[in-house]
């Protein structure tokens, strides 16, 4: 069978797209793991073969249904799990309504959820696609697992002292100009679908300053009086990193880095600081420390996120906190953690100990496929015409500053970097090891942002 994976931020996805991959390979099925761009132009020029293709939401927009449409006419099925998840949200039915409709779930041969919360939400609402709507956990979140340890290396730029994770999600500070975003939510049709959100735009954005302002100013006081560990800051992948590096210029010990999955940086910090941050969700299933840094009311807070860990209210508390469990690191470096997962989370977040989110989701695809799905590809082929959808991209850019009013820049995504083959064959192998896969796999790394695994 033909398995297509969609994988938007790599930062964010590119790990569990790993892990659906290998498993899927082990099945005998080839698997493609790509942005967006050369995933569809394989399907449209039928260079691809009818296959299962995985996305990353069902968002409703004009241009997203009448995608997943034309794929379906050219004889593909869409599966999806909502890699944003929801799983931070006092509740889950606005979640469900802007993320999802009648006629996007419709499309889809399949969606998966997170847990209880958004699959049982998905089915009142969707109730004649109810059956679509498949309990499976995520495949981020077994990578969590203890299980996973050996898979996560140290990152490359990783302090070489013990540092506090500082995991920054105030998006709406730093990520782009406000009124893109207005334009962006407008054109996606949240507006309509959710007749409050323009005036929450405004609210939270107003909140999210104070929020980075006070974040600075703790950073820069722990940076001060620390005892000896060092700070990193991730920024959330969708931020600016330059912004993060001019508001936290020349503090020592300070490190702005956003290499690699976060998962490897929470397993490697003592502690874990934030305000509002999935990663807090993270960390307590891996069972690190999580400081939930609140200096002042809000009324824009992620309530479950915010929930986590010890609740802090000033610089001075944060500071005494973060001493205390820098200290009794080595200590709890010799225990071994019982992790402890309160019955709101659990409704959030499904894990099964007896059986991977990841195979779950493979079940549901092999329930699906039929002989069309299993058509051969010619990857030869498939690769050219990566090199001359590469070469356009070019030769368009070179275009557009030659002729500025009549050809638009294509803007580096920022959201993906470029892969290593290298790198990507390691993860695979550490998979293979771990899962106790013996059967070789091939590994390709077709472009930059595309990998082949059969």
């Amino acid at each position: 069978m033909n398995i297509y994976l969609h994988l938007e931020i790599s930062d964010r996805e590119l790990d569990s797209k790993l892990l659906l991959a290998v498993l899927a390979a082990s099945k005998g099925n080839e698997v493609l793991v790509s942005s967006i761009g050369f995933i569809i132009n394989g399907l449209n020029t039928k260079v691809l073969a009818p296959g299962i293709y995985h996305t990353k939401s069902l968002t409703p927009s004009k241009i997203k249904t009448n995608r997943h449409q034309k794929i379906i006419e050219q004889g593909s099925k869409i599966t999806s799990i909502d890699e944003e998840s929801g799983i931070d949200v006092d509740g889950y039915t606005q979640f469900a309504i802007d993320r999802y409709s009648d006629l996007s779930i419709g499309q889809a041969s399949a969606v998966f959820g997170w847990g209880s919360n958004d699959t049982d939400t998905l089915k009142k609402i969707y109730s004649k696609n109810s059956q679509k709507i498949h309990k499976s956990g995520s495949p981020r979140a077994d990578l969590w697992k203890s299980f996973f340890i050996d898979y996560w290396t140290n990152p490359k730029e990783m302090p070489s002292k013990s540092f506090l994770l500082v995991s920054s999600n105030i998006l709406s500070t730093n990520n782009q100009l406000f009124h893109e975003t207005i334009k962006s939510q407008s054109n996606a049709g949240y507006f309509q679908r959710n007749p409050k959100l323009f005036k929450k735009l405004f609210y939270e954005r107003a909140e999210d300053f104070k929020k980075v302002y006070e974040f600075i100013d703790a950073i820069k006081y722990l940076a001060k009086n620390n005892n000896g560990y060092d700070i990193v800051l991730r920024p959330h992948p969708s931020e600016n990193m330059n912004t993060w590096k001019i508001f936290l210029q020349d503090i020592p010990n300070v490190h702005i880095i956003r290499e690699g999955s976060i998962t490897a940086w929470v397993k490697n910090a003592f502690a874990i600081m934030h305000n509002g941050c999935t990663t807090s969700i993270e960390a307590t299933i891996s069972g690190k420390p999580v400081l939930t840094y609140s200096p002042f009311q809000m009324e824009y807070d992620h309530k479950l996120a915010n929930s986590l860990g010890y609740n802090i209210k000033s610089k001075e508390e944060l500071l005494i906190k973060a001493n205390e469990l820098f200290n009794s690191e080595k200590i709890r470096e010799k225990k071994k953690v019982e992790v402890k997962i309160s019955e709101v989370l659990s409704k959030k977040l499904y894990i099964d100990d007896n059986e991977l989110a990841a195979e779950k989701i493979l079940k549901v695809w092999e329930s699906l496929d039929n002989k069309s799905l299993s058509q051969s590809n010619n990857w030869t082929k498939f690769y050219w015409l990566c090199k001359i959808i590469k070469f356009k991209r070019v030769f368009h850019n070179i275009m557009s500053k030659l002729f500025i009013d009549k050809f638009k820049l294509i803007k580096k995504n920022h959201k993906f970097p470029p892969l290593n083959e290298k790198d990507i064959r390691a993860k695979v192998l550490r998979l293979q090891h771990i899962l106790g896969i013996k059967k070789k796999l091939e590994c390709k790394l077709l472009t930059e942002t595309t990998i082949l695994i059969k």
